[in-house]
């Protein structure tokens, strides 16, 4: 499995960020082959105010389905849409996932 991680920065302006932020999250509901979907509204870290204001990781069978997902029109449209978002205000990356679950 892996998954996509976009990472937003505190915002300098909260409601024009909710309002991107919604408009991002429409567009990643029509993204296909996603399994596994986690929003985390991050609220703080050890050292006090954390880096990150919220974080959105969206999970994939295997790198070829994240890769063919992002170049649908969906996924076009997804990320031309995070282009609209401050530079320098939003990381991504990818990852691969390796799970324990522990009963």
């Amino acid at each position: 499995m892996v998954k996509f991680v976009v990472c937003f920065k505190h915002p300098k302006d909260s409601g024009k960020f909710e309002n991107s932020y919604q408009d991002f999250l429409a567009l990643v509901e029509r993204l296909p082959n996603i399994q596994r979907r986690q929003v985390v509204h991050v609220i703080g870290s050890p050292q006090g105010k954390a880096d990150y204001f919220r974080i959105l990781e969206l999970y994939f069978a295997d790198a070829e389905t994240l890769q063919q997902t992002l170049l649908t029109p969906q996924g076009q449209e997804a990320g031309a849409e995070l282009a609209r978002f401050d530079v320098g205000s939003v990381v991504i990356y990818f990852g691969d996932v390796y799970e324990e679950i522990r009963t």
